[in-house]
């Protein structure tokens, strides 16, 4: 039986045409023998058979030496299927349509394989397949970028001449792969890589890659936080138990003005210790993603005025303090974290400027953005320090952040303030020359 396909119906057809055509053909050849016996002889007959067997055999094997070219040809040349008479036009019409299905099979797998490429290269994780000799057979874009590999370069080289980390040679000549490595990977850029070996035939490894750099740099901010939390809240907590410590021992021999002034001591730690739980909340509300509460339009000349008066309340005089607000036009966004931001710079500049100096607080439209700037002429930022400012707890000068009550989080709730508010910061400051913190906030949020 065979089965061909009609408008895409199988049709099961009998091959005993071919059993048939056999017999028809000889009996052909046998009856034109016994006419020529009859005719002229037997001696003419028995030539007249070896006459049409001859024709015969050629003509089958003309059609076999078609058939050998055609199937000879490239498959990337569309060669038409050779033609014949009888049984042979019967034998290649089979083959044409065992021909035809074979190609809409392999053009079925051919958009399969494309697509699962294509959903491949969307994958945020390495894939790579690779031989029993772990030699590269196809790789992913993502892949391609963890280990540094070029597809079209790399492919058919073993995995292991390309990345020779003993650690990364020693987990695939092992086999064992219950377990992922771990893996640090120090070019083309830094980073960590997870990677899980999945054998998936007799000869074929799928090796998977997975980037948790960002994770490892979470985990590693997170023990820092820990770290200086507990740094930053030991400081004014062992000041505090150390002068409550004093006035209870020297109650009785202690003078009123000094238990006065170690308990106002005592109060001004207690008070950086408010402000450091303050912030810590604030920015642990403003790293938390929460959608913007309480969005309006903001009257910044009113709040920069605010601000302007804290400022001052800080610098208790020691500072010329001015402001320029070269826009009345209000803000959309909210109140609360606006200010937290813009008073942060303010005080900073207060805090970072020695007695005497200037700082100028402005508010100003600039083309497609709209400016609140604050400049001082205090001791300025090295430029090795100005990428790290916004970090949690980075000072450049602890001991006189701690004299001025800071708490190392201003910076890193206005750049989270200025990113819920499609805003950005710009720092420009020299050593020696002050400082100029710039938050742009596009003018669209601009409400007339």
């Amino acid at each position: 039986m065979t089965v061909q396909s009609v408008e895409g119906v199988p049709v099961i057809r009998s091959i005993r045409y071919i059993i048939v055509a056999a017999v028809l053909s000889l009996a052909v050849m046998v009856l034109a023998a016994l006419v020529v016996w009859v005719a002229w002889g037997p001696q003419e007959a028995l030539l007249a058979f070896a006459a049409a067997s001859v024709v015969l055999g050629a003509h089958h094997f003309t059609n076999i030496y078609k058939l050998v070219r055609w199937l000879r040809t490239p498959v990337d040349q569309a060669v038409p299927m050779p033609r014949a008479i009888g049984l042979w036009n019967y034998v290649f019409a089979e083959m044409n349509s065992r021909v035809r299905s074979s190609n809409r099979r392999q053009q079925h797998l051919s958009i399969a394989l494309e697509r699962f490429r294509e959903a491949s290269q969307a994958m945020p994780h390495g894939l790579l397949f690779l031989s029993d000799t772990h030699s590269i057979e196809w790789v992913n874009h993502q892949g391609e970028q963890h280990f540094g590999l070029d597809r079209a370069r790399d492919q058919g080289t073993p995995i292991t001449n390309i990345v020779r980390q003993p650690d990364f040679v020693r987990y695939l000549q092992e086999g064992r792969y219950d377990k992922p490595l771990t893996l640090s990977m120090g070019r083309p850029i830094g980073r960590t890589l997870m990677v899980h070996v999945v054998p998936f035939s007799e000869d074929m490894l799928l090796l998977m890659s997975e980037d948790i750099t960002q994770g490892e740099r979470l985990q590693i901010m997170r023990r820092d936080f820990v770290a200086n939390v507990s740094h930053e809240m030991r400081t004014p907590l062992t000041v505090v138990a150390g002068f409550l410590e004093t006035v209870i021992d020297g109650l009785d021999d202690l003078e009123k003005d000094d238990i006065s002034h170690y308990l106002g001591l005592a109060y001004e730690q207690a008070g950086r210790m408010q402000r450091l739980i303050q912030d810590l909340l604030t920015l642990s509300a403003l790293e938390s993603d929460a959608p913007i509460l309480q969005e309006e339009a903001v009257d910044v000349a009113s709040l920069l005025e605010e601000v302007l008066q804290e400022a001052r309340v800080v610098s208790a005089g020691r500072h010329r303090i001015d402001l320029d607000c070269g826009t009345h036009a209000r803000l959309l966004g909210n109140a609360k974290e606006l200010y937290s931001a813009m008073a942060n710079l303010a005080i900073n500049a207060v805090r970072y400027t020695p007695e005497g100096g200037r700082i100028q607080i402005s508010w100003r439209q600039r083309g497609s953005v709209v400016e609140y700037a604050v400049k001082d002429d205090g001791i300025g930022i090295a430029p090795e320090h100005i990428p790290r400012l916004t970090e949690r707890f980075y000072r450049v000068d602890r001991g006189r952040s701690r004299e001025t009550g800071g708490t190392g989080l201003g910076l890193a709730i206005v750049k989270h303030v200025l990113s819920r508010h499609q805003g950005d910061l710009l720092i420009d400051s020299e050593p020696g020359s002050g400082s100029t913190f710039t938050a742009c906030f596009p003018a669209r949020r601009l409400v007339d």
